[in-house]
This record gives structure tokens, sequence and C-alpha cells, in this order.
């Protein structure tokens, strides 16, 4: 690692929300940055074969404030991923990941994802690739290990070979997954959670920076696996009780400035949604991510409710969000 800029993205990867597909789309990720300044936040995956012969702009498409954010790909020949991650430097991206962990059928078939765990040197070649054409941190993510291929010595020879190539960060679902026979929502779920054993990888390459995700649903949690590894990613509850995030800067990354309330992060979102809705954007698009801010606070049914009964209607405006928020604002106060 050699700039300030490598320096900074990996520095911001102590703490991220995971990439998840349909999920953390640039409206998810813009509401976040409201949430913490400073947690990396990643994209959706993209395929290099989307990303090289598909609609280039819209994929690459984010908001300047969302930094730090990193671009992740999903493929698996060195050329493609190498061009890919010179399109996302020159856009402007923190960092570049390449998926390793995905289980579903699709990306298997397109010989990329968790079933790449099986092919390391593939995995090497393409970080080594990427590694010789761009400046930007290149990291990997990927699970403890694949169907019957569950060893520590398996993990460990993976490790290895993109460690070697020159990886900046691992990323490690501390599950395996199941190639066949278990839905990519079963794989977060069925497979058990291993955190020894990432635990013990980080031990066995102590230069590689590691950050573990799976299961990982509080601050205090958070703190605990930061005695083991660098960084820990929060996946799904970032995204279902956003709040969480909250604390984050303060926490662990020394900020000084006061945590945001909930409705304050609400009137931070005005500005954004109406350029949304002025360029053509349904509301919807934007407060299905922010059903989650009120989850487990007085309110918080009827703020959902209210955003998902309204937001969709053809002429829905910020005025829903105003309806919403008058249902729970008068109990976050006496809260």
């Amino acid at each position: 690692m050699n700039s300030d800029a490598e320096k900074r993205a990996l520095a911001a990867s102590r703490i991220s929300v995971a990439p998840m597909m349909a999920w953390t789309t640039r409206e998810q990720r813009y509401f976040m940055r409201q949430v913490t300044r400073h947690a990396l936040l990643y994209t959706e995956m993209v395929t290099t074969g989307a990303l090289i012969h598909g609609d280039t702009a819209r994929f690459l498409a984010y908001h300047a404030d969302e930094h730090p954010v990193a671009l992740q790909l999903g493929g698996s020949d060195p050329a493609a991923m190498a061009h890919c991650a010179v399109l996302a430097e020159e856009h402007g991206f923190d960092e570049v990941n390449i998926n390793v962990g995905c289980p579903s059928d699709r990306v298997q078939n397109g010989t990329f994802g968790a079933c790449l765990m099986g092919e390391p040197q593939r995995v090497a070649d393409s970080v080594a690739a990427m590694k010789a054409q761009v400046s930007i941190p290149v990291t990997v993510k990927t699970r403890i290990g694949i169907d019957h291929q569950d060893s520590y010595e398996f993990l460990h020879a993976f490790t290895h070979a993109v460690n070697e190539a020159g990886a900046d960060q691992l990323i490690v679902h501390a599950r395996k997954a199941w190639l066949s026979g278990l839905s990519p929502k079963e794989n977060r779920d069925i497979p058990p959670l291993d955190y020894p054993r990432v635990h013990a990888l980080k031990q066995d390459f102590p230069a590689l920076p590691m950050s573990i995700n799976g299961g990982i649903v509080d601050l205090d949690t958070t703190a605990d696996q930061l005695e083991h590894v660098d960084g820990v990613m929060i996946g799904r509850e970032a995204y279902k009780n956003p709040y969480v995030m909250a604390e984050v800067d303060r926490r662990f990354f020394g900020s000084d400035h006061a945590v945001p309330s909930r409705s304050e992060i609400v009137d931070s979102m005005r500005g954004f949604i109406a350029d949304h809705l002025q360029a053509g954007g349904a509301l919807k698009d934007i407060t299905r991510h922010m059903l989650g801010l009120y989850h487990g606070q007085p309110g918080g049914r009827a703020w959902r409710r209210v955003l998902s009964e309204q937001a969709y209607k053809p002429d829905a405006d910020l005025n829903v969000l105003d309806a919403a928020l008058a249902r729970v604002e008068p109990l976050e106060a006496v809260a």
C-alpha cells in the first residue's frame, strides 16, 4: 500500500456495510451515509459482463456524498476483472472488491462467486491483474469454505494464494456456502458461524488486513470482534435496523460529531428525495430503504405502514414522508 488514498480506504473498512443484491443501491447508500459518515459502503455486485457490455454509466453511478464507497465485482476472467477495476478507479471508487462469496445458481453458472473458492489460483490471477492496473485497494470477500471443501487447510491455502497475489484485504463471511441444496437465503442462516476459524486465519496471516462478516448485529459484538481482526462488516442488520450504525463514527472512528437523531436523518434526506422525484424517480425507490429506521421504536410500525402503503402511489411525494414522520416524532421526543 503506497498512497494516502489507499490508507484512507482501508481505514474506512474498519467498519463497513456489506454488499447486498437489490438492497445496497445508490439510494440506500446515500441514506446510510446520513447515518454514518465514515463506515465503508459497498455497491451491489456488478458482473464484469454487465459492466463492460451493459449500461456502464448506470452501474458506476453514485452520489459524491457516498464516499468512501467500494465497487464489488463478479467475474473470473483476470483481463476482464482488470478492465473493470480500471473503470472503478476512473469513476472515483475508493476500493474494488472481488465477490468470492455469493452462492446463487446464477453466479455459479457464470463461474464466479463462492464457487471460485475451489479455484484459488484463478482468484489470485485476477487480484494480480487488477493490482497491476490500479492504485486503489483490491480486496476479496469470501466464505470459510464450500460444500465438503471446508477444512481449515482449504481456507488457509485459498488465503495464501490471494495474499501472495497482493490482495489488500480479505473479508471473510464466517460461514461456509453450500453450492447445491441450499438457497442463497438459506446459505445466510443454516451453515453455522465459525468466528474462531477467522480469528485463527488472522493469526496465521498477521500482515494481511482482515475483516469478519456474518451474524453481527450490535456494536458491542463488533468491538469484541475487533480484538481479533482488523475490521467488521455488518450486513442485514444494517439494512433491517439502520440506526444501529449511528454510533459507529464516535465509537470506532473517533468522531466528535453529534450522533444524529432519527428525525434529523429523515430531514437530511429531503433534498436527495426532491431531486430524485424531479428527475422522474418514484418515492418508493428511496423510502423502501428507510422502513427500518424506527425499528424497535415507539411508532415504528406506524412509520413502516405509512411508507409502505403510500410511497408506492404514482403521485407520492414528500408529504408522505411528513405523514410518516408525524406518527413517530412526538414519540421520539418523549423517548
